[in-house]
């Protein structure tokens, strides 16, 4: 099992085989659970909120009848 040091400030570097075991890579958010007295690491999860805006909403096409009604709407219009 990986050791690691904590500074003066409280900080611990996470050793490179535990954040390779938890797929971590810079700017990962961990969460720090405590029970019966030992501390574990899980990946933070993310929230669906703070993924809002990443995916594009698929334009759907058309169907044939639907061109052929908005081109008589339109030519019926001039």
């Amino acid at each position: 099992m990986p050791d690691a040091t904590i500074t003066s400030k409280g900080q611990v570097t996470i050793p490179k085989k535990v954040r390779e075991a938890l797929h971590l890579r810079p700017g990962d958010k961990i969460s720090f659970v405590v029970r019966n007295g030992k501390v574990e690491i899980y990946p933070h999860k993310i929230d669906i909120l703070s993924l809002r805006g990443i995916i594009k909403p698929r334009i759907r096409g058309v169907t044939i009848e639907q061109m052929n009604e908005a081109i008589a709407k339109a030519a019926s219009e001039q």
